[in-house]
């Protein structure tokens, strides 16, 4: 290591700072402008490079570090092509409030302008420019002196208030001039919020103790702000029921008593049952925004009849899509802890305090089911059913695991049929909704959580897409264990054109099916191939064994329709209604399979 004088290398005292974060891997890979980073890195040691395969897994990689430590994921790439290649996993960071710093090289200032290779100055293509729209903070660094002030911006920026990813773009003269050494620790420059709205704490405590029919609406920001037990204390303290949005599954015990399971895209009928039924006079909602998968598409009858209290340190966010009688603006966790204390208090001067009975809870569970098609989840048909691999993964995960789900039908299939009882375990990427992220993602998830299984559900069209990460996994020694729903096609977009469209044509399935396993193998992972449940128990109890990143290719039944009745009708709103016509002639078409039928037209 490098001894310590009072001058040190600008992108050293970048690194340095890093250190002080708690950082200890850098997702990337490295380029011309890029390599004083990579010198810095070898001369100071403490932080590991980890070489991907693309730049955008290396950006996913990072966002799935930050998601599961709830640190500062980093990713970097050299300049021109590797700075845009970054921008869809920086976007899906930005899209989900997760705080990753993205380091993009430059050229050399003295060559601005005047055509070098793969310049991105605003002479060229203006990455600045381009992350400002997708990141809290997008600049250039404008002097070698300036990168302490620089940096320490940037990580206060990423880290306070509602959390998000940087953006820095470093010349490569610039970083390294040497510069003082000057280093400050985190708590000196930048502080965790715990400011709160008294007023409103209080006014919300008075609604929810004289409230009938409550309910909870949890979103994401109660894993953001790891306020798993102070949501739980409140819901037992006052019997509440919870619901979650998709991203925040688990975030309450699903085998909990009040849990009535997730609410929205591919949700539970028993949450839709109750907030929809027209009885709920308060509603709590905690760290969402309220968006289409979070609310049955901006159903209107989520609205609660006395008042709506909304809870989320982006004051922007509340009261943005459905009108709030209580805003309290403040970080969840604080929040939550002083609504708690309030209620304790209040309580005390009430006569006659009242809660909904456990036996009421239990009568409205046993009349709503929790899931649609629950027999298909015993089903020994082949090829092998998405439920039943689903339902046999949630009885072999292990407690403390990690699981990513990736976008299409493998987000409808885990919300619906998994039942998770762990908070802060589940990782979806639902803001940005990108294919390929929990392949990558689950990388980064490792790294930051080495001891916790880590666990990736993605189809083969995502696994198309940055399967090659697999390499990245088995280099580092990350033992990630996938689940690729091998169906030939892109599942969700196939049943989308077969519902909307009448299948008039089919534009998303593979002639020839992938050999996801074989793929695998070539990657250096160990591989299984499996058409039936046993042959998917066997391989999952293998793979967690094993200890090495291990790839399951399942041959799953493409023609099982995950429950996306939602989002058909979205599009059909989008289309200006066009699209049910067709739907009404599919419901005639007996080939069709019932379960697309019963979720486009039937209640929950």
């Amino acid at each position: 290591m490098a001894e310590q004088t009072d001058k040190i290398t600008a992108i050293k005292l970048l690194l340095k700072y890093l250190e002080a974060e708690g950082v200890k891997h850098i997702f990337g890979i490295p380029g011309g402008p890029l390599m004083p980073l990579y010198e810095a890195l070898h001369e100071l040691g403490n932080i590991r490079a980890i070489l991907t395969k693309h730049e955008q897994g290396a950006a996913f990689m990072a966002d799935g570090y930050a998601r599961a430590s709830g640190k500062l994921g980093v990713c970097c790439s050299t300049t021109g092509p590797g700075a845009t290649n970054l921008m869809t996993g920086v976007a899906c960071a930005c899209a989900d409030s997760s705080p990753v710093m993205a380091l993009t090289a430059q050229i050399a200032t003295g060559a601005f302008g005047k055509g070098a290779v793969q310049e991105s100055t605003s002479h060229g293509a203006d990455v600045v420019e381009m992350f400002k729209p997708i990141t809290k903070m997008s600049v250039m660094l404008p002097a070698g002196e300036k990168m302490a002030d620089v940096v320490r911006l940037a990580i206060r920026t990423a880290m306070t208030g509602r959390r998000g990813p940087v953006h820095i773009s470093l010349p490569a003269d610039l970083v390294k001039k040497e510069v003082p050494l000057e280093l400050i620790q985190p708590g000196n420059y930048r502080a965790d919020s715990a400011c709160f709205d008294r007023a409103a704490i209080k006014e919300a405590s008075r609604h929810l103790l004289k409230a009938r029919r409550p309910a909870i609406l949890a979103g994401n920001g109660v894993n953001l702000s790891r306020s798993h037990k102070e949501l739980r204390a409140l819901a037992e303290k006052l019997m509440i029921p919870v619901c979650t949005s998709p991203q925040a599954k688990a975030v309450f015990p699903e085998d909990h008593l009040l849990s009535l399971g997730v609410f929205g895209f591919g949700g539970s009928p028993r949450a839709a049952a109750y907030l929809l039924s027209g009885e709920v006079d308060v509603l709590l909602v905690v760290g969402s925004s309220l968006g289409e998968f979070s609310t049955n598409t901006w159903d209107k009858k989520l609205q609660p009849s006395s008042a709506l209290i909304q809870i989320d340190i982006d004051p922007g966010e509340i009261g943005k899509n459905y009108p709030t009688g209580v805003a309290i603006t403040g970080d969840a966790k604080v929040c939550l802890k002083e609504l708690l204390y309030q209620v304790e208090r209040d309580i005390k001067w009430l006569d006659n305090f009242e809660t909904l009975s456990p036996d009421f809870v239990r009568s409205f569970k046993e009349k709503h089911p929790r899931c649609l098609e629950p027999e298909k989840c015993l089903s020994d048909a082949a090829p092998l059913k998405p439920q039943r691999l689903v339902y046999e993964l949630g009885r072999l995960l292990p407690e403390d695991s990690m699981l990513f789900v990736d976008i299409g039908n493998c987000i409808a299939w885990a919300v619906h049929y998994l039942c998770l009882s762990r908070p802060g375990g589940f990782f979806l990427n639902m803001g940005m909704s990108s294919m390929g992220h929990a392949v990558a993602s689950a990388i980064g998830g490792k790294l930051a959580r080495q001891h916790s299984p880590a666990v990736a559900l993605a189809g083969d069209g995502a696994f198309a897409m940055t399967g090659m990460e697999v390499h990245t996994a088995v280099e580092c020694g990350a033992p990630v264990i996938w689940i690729i729903l091998n169906n030939s096609s892109l599942g969700m977009v196939h049943h989308g054109e077969r519902m909307m469209f009448g299948g008039r044509f089919n534009f998303s399935r593979y002639n020839r099916r992938i050999d996801v396993a074989c793929i695998a193998r070539g990657l250096g992972a160990e591989a299984f191939s499996v058409d039936s449940a046993e042959g998917f128990r066997d391989a999952f109890k293998a793979a967690l064994k094993s200890g090495k990143p291990c790839v399951i290719d399942a041959i799953v039944d493409a023609d099982e329709c995950p429950p996306m009745k939602l989002r058909v009708a979205t599009l059909d709103h989008f289309f200006a209604g066009t699209v049910i016509s067709v739907l009404f002639l599919l419901c005639s078409d007996d080939a069709y399979p019932f379960c697309c039928r019963n979720f486009l037209f039937k209640s929950p």
